[in-house]
């Protein structure tokens, strides 16, 4: 029953994937560009939703082990730096590589083949960053549950409600986007229920350090991320079916080297920091966070 629920949940988050506002790089661009912060309030309200579900789990007494954080260190601005640099160069951070290849454009396989090939490097020569216990924040324990519950469900309730009434508008496919975000932030949370820690970046980071044989089920829930996403792009008409020239594959594969750089210094990709270091409060993620998001602006305004 785990095994068929993980492997559903998986499915659901690809393809949550390919209709939400999950890209960085995108989000960046609407603000700068049109000035609307509809895609980053939706990444935003996601790792809200986050911490309220980690709220639940904890009243429930349903909280699994919560991997452990590390201290601010000066390595998290420079991987952010790079995790930013990188999603700009290779067009979408990680998120938005999944949906792009839901879409048919076979150029970005070659970013998570570019992430491997950058973690399992830097990883080899700098070694293993070691734990450091970082203790869960105090709101995380004494919040009240029955509140965060009463928030949360009043906060369905309009967005369907909008939903509803702006059915066929412009407004109805921009809530439709910005629920499809809140869904990836929900799967993640019963996926953490179901099999721990996961996140699609540190799955491939394990695989760049030769931990493939202890992935177990996590392992397989990374073909179902991206069959959820294939399908997702095909039912939303998105199928482009593009054939990868050598220089847009060359791009991705230097985009997702930079990236699978910066999430061995952060530690953590553009995924995993946004559903676990941001709701967690862990210094070194809000710190490659802002930093990834300036550079990104920058490179942006500079590519104007």
């Amino acid at each position: 029953m785990i095994l068929a629920a993980s492997i559903a949940l998986a499915l659901l988050m690809g393809f949550a994937i390919q209709r939400g506002s999950t890209c960085m790089v995108a989000a960046m661009e609407e603000l700068i560009q049109k000035h609307s912060w509809s895609r980053a309030s939706a990444l935003l309200e996601t790792s809200l939703w986050v911490v309220g579900g980690f709220v639940l789990l904890r009243a429930f007494d349903l909280l699994p082990q919560v991997p452990m954080g590390r201290p601010l260190h000066w390595h998290a601005a420079v991987g952010g730096a790079l995790l930013g640099l990188g999603a700009f160069v290779n067009g979408g951070c990680a998120f938005g590589v999944v949906a792009r290849i839901g879409s048919g454009q076979w150029a970005w396989l070659a970013t998570p083949i570019g992430f491997l090939l950058g973690f399992a490097i830097i990883a080899r020569w700098m070694g293993a960053a070691p734990d450091m216990p970082v203790q869960l924040p105090t709101w995380l324990l004494d919040a009240p549950a029955a509140l965060i519950a009463a928030v949360m469900a009043a906060r369905i309730a309009w967005l369907l409600w909008r939903q509803l009434s702006n059915w066929g508008s412009q407004d109805q496919r921009a809530g439709s986007a910005h629920l499809a975000t809140l869904v990836i932030g929900m799967t993640f949370l019963l996926l953490f229920v179901c099999v721990g820690a996961w996140a699609y970046t540190d799955i491939l980071a394990e695989l760049a350090t030769g931990h493939f044989m202890v992935l177990g089920l996590r392992g397989l829930l990374l073909p179902a991320l991206f069959a959820g996403a294939l399908y997702g792009g095909w039912s939303a008409g998105r199928w482009q079916h593009q054939r990868p020239s050598l220089g847009l594959v060359m791009r991705c594969l230097c985009g997702g080297l930079l990236m699978g750089v910066g999430a061995v210094l952060v530690p953590g990709g553009n995924d995993s920091l946004v559903l676990f270091g941001l709701p967690l409060l862990w210094p070194n993620a809000w710190l490659a966070i802002v930093t990834m998001c300036a550079v990104v602006a920058l490179a942006i305004r500079f590519h104007r």
